[in-house]
């Protein structure tokens, strides 16, 4: 019997493995499906989790905490807006992530994307288990800012060992000028502000290295790097894995 749970087990881990390989394989090879799926995604999640979250925390927040026709009207449209505002960030956090023209630096993206996916399942795995934790919940309220600080530390350091280049204002200037189309595509502009906000990044880190060691300046260019935004990204997609693991495991273990 033992020897058929960790048969299940690994299956279940393979499978795991197998749904975060997918995410950042869709996302490298079709970045526009990839954003649809991700709003659709966000915004399911919203539009079941923010109303229950709201109606957990209306006497936190008013003392009236008797239910009333006006919180009837309130809570669901506060959580329809909220929820409509999130999957709409996560769609443009997700569009901007993975288009672009460089596929080379899109897949060492797609690279750090899914081992961020990977560590925020496998955490909220164990949070389930240890605390009983809703992966769900925890994954689209909690997890998105520190799945954000390790993606962005991820880019950090492969930027930092020239894995991907970073381009200088002055080339970026010159692109802008002359190398950019009078129409450019969604992958022309997303490579672009990649470049830009790469650009802004290794500025910051300049600035900070002004007043502190190089060293720490590039710690501190990571948590106010535009890269954590991916981080709301990855957390839905972990929370909905974990969910999927957890189930899984539930049910056959």
């Amino acid at each position: 019997m033992d020897g058929l749970r960790y048969v299940f087990n690994a299956l279940i881990m393979a499978a795991e493995v197998a749904a975060v390989a997918g995410v950042a394989w869709l996302g490298f090879a079709h970045p526009l499906i990839f954003t649809g799926v991700t709003a659709g995604l966000a915004l399911a999640l919203g539009l079941r989790l923010e109303a229950s979250r709201l109606n957990n925390e209306f006497p936190y927040y008013f003392e009236d905490r008797q239910p009333g026709p006006w919180r009837a009207v309130m809570v669901p449209l506060v959580g329809f807006t909220e929820a409509l505002l999130k999957g709409v960030l996560a769609g443009v956090a997700a569009l901007f992530t993975f288009s672009g023209t460089n596929h080379d630096r899109l897949f060492w993206v797609a690279l750090v994307f899914g081992l961020t996916v990977f560590a925020g399942a496998a955490l909220l795995r164990v949070l389930s288990i240890k605390l009983k934790a809703v992966p769900s919940r925890w994954g689209f309220f909690r997890l998105g800012p520190p799945l954000g600080l390790l993606f962005s530390a991820g880019l950090a350091m492969l930027v930092a060992i020239s894995v991907i280049s970073s381009a200088s204002l002055s080339d970026l200037g010159w692109k802008i000028m002359w190398e950019m189309p009078a129409r450019p595509t969604v992958d022309q502009v997303s490579e672009l502000v990649f470049q830009i906000k790469q650009a802004f990044d290794d500025f910051v880190v300049t600035l900070l290295a002004t007043v502190m060691p190089q060293q720490w300046a590039r710690i501190v260019g990571i948590f106010i790097s535009v890269n954590v935004l991916a981080g709301f990204v990855a957390a839905v997609y972990a929370a909905v894995i974990s969910s999927g693991v957890r189930a899984a495991e539930k049910a056959v273990l």
